[in-house]
């Protein structure tokens, strides 16, 4: 009894730290990207690029530590990792950058934190995750995501007296971007189309997962699949040798991180959660990378911190805290085999008993040892043929209900 507690306790502090560690990859992204874009690059290159380096990273893996042999790779299968990598890979990510590009940086990310409840919503819709409200369990993990949100709201505008956790003085490199051209209603609706394709991987990799387990080769396929969608729309827009030139540079750095942690690790990560956890686990971390970006942009820019961003900051904790340990109460109470059965639901339909009397041919009498009862039990899995003697069927029937 222990150590399976011990198992699952440990099980459970992994996923924790598996999305711990995706937000604070995401976190760093976007602080590179924050540099990048203010300089001009090409969002479709840099897409193609990191993803490249994505593949290049992920593909070790999934040589040595899964056979693609053992599953059959069907056109149904290629259509899901081509969806896959237009919704969550290239469409969500040119969206972003694109709306970055009209508003500002702060107001971008602040988007990313209506991806869970963008996810809870579809994930409801299409059943993939249930609400659970008649129990404790969903009670808690519904009001974790409500605060959650709001903490998220609430770092969005409410901003409060400003303090720095460094002096500004000695800030020397403040980095700035240009919104002279900014279009708030179009670099809106833009971020809101990101959240909702984000939303919509998510959803869809519950199903791709279910047709092809290999975790490793479908995260290589579709960052494979991303780079191709990302060059042909990217030359479309742009064919200037420009553009596409790579240099020993913040940007090459900014690629390779990208590659290797925000993306190879990162989705690697993800769809190990949501095998395990289902569609709404991860996204539900979103609102940590923006205390992360907060944190380290406050140590390394020099940026201010807001009293409304601490505030949010404990919201988002406790309403994180609060989704978890909701969820993990309702992973307990399904982990059981689905065959099991509480008593409650024996003495209903669940429980039935079948007597079957055998009769000659010479008299139409029951035959104490042939009657049979089909049980099922507790474990759903076996049935057990009863033939006991002494008893006659309407005595056995009377004892079974």
């Amino acid at each position: 009894m222990e150590m399976g507690f011990v198992r699952n306790w440990f099980k459970w502090s992994q996923l924790v730290l598996a999305m711990v560690v995706v937000q604070m990859f995401v976190a760093g992204m976007n602080l590179l990207s924050k540099v990048i874009l203010s300089e001009g690059s090409f969002i479709f290159a840099l897409m193609a690029y990191r993803h490249v380096v994505a593949a290049i990273c992920v593909a070790p893996f999934a040589l040595c530590f899964e056979r693609i042999k053992e599953h059959k790779l069907g056109w149904s299968l290629w259509l899901w990792l081509f969806v896959n990598a237009l919704t969550g890979v290239t469409a969500a990510m040119a969206l972003f950058y694109y709306g970055l590009r009209d508003t500002t940086a702060t107001y971008a990310a602040n988007f990313l934190n209506l991806i869970p409840i963008a996810t809870f919503v579809l994930s409801t819709i299409t059943g993939s995750e249930k609400l659970n409200l008649k129990i404790r369990a969903g009670k808690i993990k519904c009001l974790g995501v409500i605060v959650c949100v709001g903490g998220a709201i609430t770092t969005s505008f409410y901003k409060g007296k400003a303090f720095y956790l460094i002096h500004h003085s000695y800030n020397h490199h403040r980095i700035t971007v240009d919104t002279t051209y900014a279009h708030w209603t179009r670099g809106t609706v833009l971020l809101v189309c990101s959240c909702l394709s984000y939303s919509t991987w998510f959803i869809g990799q519950v199903k791709l997962l279910k047709i092809f387990p290999l975790k490793y080769w479908a995260t290589m396929s579709i960052c494979i699949m991303a780079a191709l969608q990302s060059t042909v729309i990217g030359l479309c827009l742009d064919t200037s040798t420009a553009s596409w030139r790579i240099g020993w540079d913040l940007q090459l750095v900014t690629i390779l991180y990208s590659g290797a942690l925000a993306t190879a690790a990162t989705f690697c990560l993800l769809s190990w959660a949501i095998s395990a956890q289902g569609p709404l686990y991860p996204p539900m971390f979103n609102p940590l990378s923006l205390i992360f970006v907060a944190i380290s942009g406050a140590l390394i820019l020099g940026e201010e911190i807001r009293m409304g961003t601490l505030l949010g900051m404990f919201m988002i904790i406790v309403g994180l805290y609060s989704f978890l340990m909701g969820k993990r109460k309702e992973t307990k109470r399904v982990s059981l085999p689905e065959q099991v059965k509480t008593i409650s639901e024996l003495t209903g339909s669940q429980l039935t008993a079948a007597v079957v009397p055998t009769t000659s041919p010479d008299n139409c009498h029951i035959c104490p040892d042939s009657i049979a009862v089909d049980v099922d039990h507790e474990d759903g899995l076996n049935k057990n043929t009863v033939n006991p003697r002494g008893l006659e069927a309407k005595e056995i029937t009377m004892l079974m209900f």
